[in-house]
């Protein structure tokens, strides 16, 4: 799990955020931030995530989460899925 006093870039608080692959199925949360390049925050944007949306993990399968966003089912990789703070 996340340590509460991690930081990130430019002083950027992660106190009371998690990463996204680590919701328990069936939790609605808010997206607060989403981690990463330009283009990696523009394909998620894409698929539905974006901050101040509700995000819920559906099931995770073989090393994949499914996800429940806008109406939609999408899936992620968990590495991708870390790039999602929700809290």
């Amino acid at each position: 799990m996340l340590n509460n006093a991690m930081t990130y870039e430019k002083g950027f608080s992660l106190r009371g955020m998690i990463p996204a692959s680590m919701l328990e199925a069936g939790r609605p949360m808010k997206i607060v931030r989403i981690q990463g390049r330009d283009k990696t925050r523009s394909f998620l944007a894409g698929l539905g995530f974006t901050e101040g949306s509700e995000v819920t993990v559906v099931s995770e399968l073989a090393g994949n989460v499914i996800f429940k966003i806008k109406d939609a089912r999408v899936a992620l990789g968990r590495e991708m899925a870390s790039r999602i703070l929700v809290g």
